[in-house]
């Protein structure tokens, strides 16, 4: 093991204080998840967590950027921003940014209203 599994092991260790956090390998990258929500990406060595309306401006105002799962459409993205380094080498401060982030994987997007 080496390279991008060494800085896995080093973000898993930064968010062990929240507790349930596990990984997985999905096309290339890593996901990442706590108590089966899923919240985190781990692409070569980027963290990017799950955002909602109210935290992306957190991470927008430090022009943090956004992922982008596919090199030949760079303007398909997902809700999903890289994780400023001063967040990531403090890990508590780390723990809470990512309790926000699943917090948005795991809210529930509201069923289209009908029309009546």
């Amino acid at each position: 093991m080496g390279g991008k599994d060494d800085y896995l092991r080093w973000v898993l260790e930064q968010l062990s204080g929240a507790g349930g956090i596990s990984s997985r390998r999905m096309f290339g990258a890593f996901g990442l998840y706590r108590n089966g929500v899923f919240f985190g990406i781990v692409s070569g060595d980027t963290l990017f967590f799950k955002v909602s309306d109210a935290s992306r401006a957190d991470y927008e105002s430090r022009r943090m950027a956004r992922f982008r799962p596919y090199r030949n459409k760079p303007l398909l993205s997902m809700s999903y921003y890289e994780v400023p380094a001063d967040v990531l080498e403090d890990a508590d401060e780390c723990v809470r940014w990512a309790m926000r982030a699943v917090a948005a994987g795991a809210a529930k997007k509201k069923p289209p209203k009908s029309r009546a």
